[in-house]
């Protein structure tokens, strides 16, 4: 299982948020999964390495922050 540093690619960080969707209540998850979908669909033709970086850090940010949200309550 990579890390969240050793990502480099849209199926390892395909499969991290799904492994973090994970850890939300029930009634997010199928919401979240999908957009995860959504967003892998729309990007998995991405060819610029550094626009594949910047996907990279915001979608793992995005993913903590959602992580955190729930946890919170």
């Amino acid at each position: 299982m990579p890390s969240k540093t050793t990502i480099t690619n849209s199926l390892q960080l395909y499969k991290y948020l799904l492994r973090e969707c994970k850890k939300l209540p029930s009634e997010a998850q199928s919401h979240y999964k999908h957009a995860i979908r959504q967003g892998y669909n729309s990007h998995v033709d991405e060819t610029d390495p550094d626009r594949i970086k910047q996907i990279i850090t915001r979608s793992i940010a995005d993913a903590e922050w959602i992580v955190n949200k729930y946890s919170k309550k």
